[in-house]
């Protein structure tokens, strides 16, 4: 007679928690490889799924009487996936730390099963010499942390002014740990930056790279996973923010490279950082974690300044490596009046930005024009009845893309042909409102008929080719003027670009969130960056409704610590971060009066638990999200914040351990929100 033996397996599975029972018999001729981490193929709901052991050979009486059937494991996985304890540690502290279920993080991240995946491609570095020495500023900081570098687990943080030559630092810290024996996980907060800094280290680095980011195929992630699981010799990862789940052996150091990029944190599934992921990742493994940037999030300067254990771990670089200055910002006032009037040719433009780019391209120089919006016009008006054309799936309007010829939702995949008639009064005299990068790239390709203007933005930029191809060309001059979005904004170095103009900047400022300030300083400083970084004076312009804004006078002055100071006295009397700890709380539903009875039931449950259990956490909302509908769901937003982190993780885990009683559908849980939507 055989005797059963139980493991506790984590899995996606739709119940309240994804972590269920099965049991197996001990004679199995896989029950000796059962152990913490292997991945194993479970009945579910009448199917088959991949699930993860947490453990394994339990008897009977290493638990409580189960109220469900417990079913027979199938067997191990095909592929004989395993993650490794200290992997399953990460994993299992995401999962208390955001609130979110254990199995759906999990198979998340790992790729899909694949049992025979294509051989893998990588660029194996030429170990060159680095083209010229180190500066004084640099080589400090390199000397300092080359120190700790196998002393365990600390934290570093490189606030360098654009320019200052960050990624020598990076390059000869990394060479020191691949020296060692050590691999090294590089992470950048875009794909659109991957390029250019393998390039980089395929110069001066002597391992293979490795790049991963959306762009790979499924059997190339299951293929790095494996090798990463398998192979001890170092080598150098390059990747986007879920590489901070890859499973690196022998990991000696990782790098976050512009740290304060709300890139690096996901707000679909598992709203996680992957700058706070890959912080506790370091302490798990004990190694260290550089973090660097021009403008770090005011949360973690915060830490570092205040903080007597992380303040000789600072390093502030205020000069660029070439000697070049900080480009001159001015700011433009965009209002029209008797000095400024309007010009529908060269609107949204100022004639003062164009007479810019116009010098700039007869000195044979090159210019980027910023706006982070895309489309033609923002929306469509009718200028008789004013009605709005809206997507039907959600509350915005849509936006017109004229080289495709529809207006489109931003959200959802609803497409509609251009009206020619309002439908609502027959009027056929339409107003196009609002610009993004198209409409400015067809109002310079216009006023510039001989030059090449290209677009730099999600809806061109579509694939790794078209990305690489676009720079190339900007890079070998075939390029004149590059409009982009966001995309631009960080990290890349362009020879022949001395003029940035940046417009629609308002919009931003005027976001109703606490962090637009910083936002809007991180971002004008950054592309700002990207002017005059080879010796030639650069120029800024900034075309703006508001030029008297303080956030203007403090990038104009490059004043990084008289916008921090400001800020923190905001953030203060405004009980946000970094004084208080914050949580958002989103509620889904297909109806607005279900949205708002489980919203009252959720509120209701939360007040109770504030009044008992968890009094310092404090209880807004609560509200309709910033975009209530989308895709036919309405959501509504409960924030929670205290300076108390306990209790606002245990007033969290309380809710998500009655979620089942509270009969609520959708519920998503946002810890330390970089997005209040």
């Amino acid at each position: 007679m055989s005797t059963l033996k139980y493991c506790e397996v984590t899995l996606r599975c739709p119940l309240n928690s994804s972590i269920l029972l099965y049991s197996y018999p001990e004679e199995s001729d896989f029950s000796s490889l059962l152990a913490t981490g292997v991945v194993v193929v479970a009945p579910l709901k009448g199917g088959r799924t991949r699930a993860v052991v947490l453990r394994a050979g339990l008897s009977k009486d290493d638990f409580p009487e189960s109220e469900f059937e417990i079913k027979d494991l199938f067997g191990l996985d095909p592929t004989n996936f395993v993650i490794s304890t200290t992997e399953l540690e990460i994993y299992q502290w995401i999962s208390r730390y955001y609130h979110y279920d254990l199995g759906f993080l999990i198979f998340e991240t790992i790729p899909s099963a694949m049992e025979r995946p294509r051989k893998l491609k990588f660029s194996q570095g030429k170990g060159q010499p680095l083209p010229h020495p180190l500066s004084w500023a640099q080589s400090n900081v390199v000397n300092t942390i080359e120190k700790k570098l196998t002393l365990g687990h600390s934290k570093w943080l490189i606030h360098g002014v654009t320019g200052s030559g960050k990624t020598y630092i990076y390059l000869e810290l990394i060479k020191t740990t691949l020296a060692q024996g050590f691999s090294v996980l590089f992470l950048l907060p875009e794909i659109n930056l991957t390029p250019q800094f393998i390039e980089t280290f395929v110069q001066y680095t002597n391992v293979p790279i490795y790049s991963y980011n959306s762009s790979i195929s499924e059997s190339d992630r299951f293929g790095l996973w494996r090798l990463l699981q398998e192979d001890e010799t170092p080598k150098l990862i390059i990747g986007v923010r879920s590489s901070v789940f890859l499973p690196v052996k022998k990991l000696g150091l990782i790098i976050l490279d512009e740290e304060h990029d709300q890139s690096f944190k996901q707000e679909d599934r598992c709203p996680y950082s992957a700058r706070d992921v890959a912080l506790k990742k370091g302490s798990i493994l004990n190694i260290p974690v550089i973090m660097g940037s021009a403008t770090p999030s005011i949360e973690v300067l915060h830490k570092f300044l205040t903080d007597k254990a992380f303040l000789p771990n600072y390093f502030r670089l205020n000069e660029r490596v070439s000697g070049a200055a900080l480009p001159q910002i001015s700011i433009i006032d965009s209002k029209t009046n008797k000095t400024n009037e309007f010009d529908s040719t060269i609107w949204p433009f100022n004639k003062n930005s164009i007479d810019k780019i116009s010098s700039a391209l007869e000195k044979n120089e090159q210019v980027l024009v910023f706006m982070n919006s895309l489309g033609y016009a923002t929306f469509f008006q009718c200028r008789s009845c004013g009605h709005q054309f809206s997507c039907p799936n959600c509350s915005v309007n849509l936006k017109f893309f004229r080289e495709k010829n529809h207006l489109s939702c931003q959200f959802c995949d609803y497409k509609e042909p251009p009206p020619q008639v309002c439908p609502h009064c027959q009027n056929m005299n339409i107003l196009q409102k609002g610009f993004g990068t198209e409409k400015l790239q067809a109002v310079l390709q216009t006023f510039f008929p001989q030059k090449v203007v290209s677009r730099f933005d999600r809806d061109e930029i579509t694939t790794m080719k078209k990305l690489t191809t676009i720079l190339n060309r900007f890079h070998h001059g075939e390029v004149d003027i590059l409009v982009g979005t966001q995309m631009l904004s960080k990290g890349h170095n362009f020879r022949r670009v001395n003029l940035v103009v940046i417009l629609g900047i308002d919009s931003q400022l005027n976001f109703p969130d606490f962090r637009s300030n910083e936002r809007v300083f991180q971002l004008l400083t950054q592309v700002s960056g990207r002017a005059g970084r080879y010796g030639t004076e650069g120029e800024v312009l900034v075309q703006s409704l508001a030029p008297d804004n303080r956030i203007f006078s403090h990038v104009q002055r490059a004043s990084f610590d008289d916008f921090f100071k400001d800020e923190l006295k905001v953030r203060e009397l405004c009980k946000c971060a970094p004084f208080f700890r914050m949580a958002a709380i989103y509620l889904s539903a297909p109806s607005k009066a279900n949205i708002q009875t489980q919203s009252t039931l959720l509120i209701n449950f939360l007040k109770t638990l504030q009044t008992r259990h968890f009094r310092s956490v404090e209880i807004l909302g609560p509200r309709p999200a910033f975009i209530e509908k989308k895709i036919n769901k309405f959501t509504w937003t409960t924030l929670l914040r205290s300076q108390n982190f306990s209790e606002l993780h245990g007033m969290l885990s309380t809710l998500k351990n009655n979620i089942a009683l509270l009969k609520i559908v959708s519920i998503k849980i946002d810890v330390d929100p970089y997005n209040v939507y």
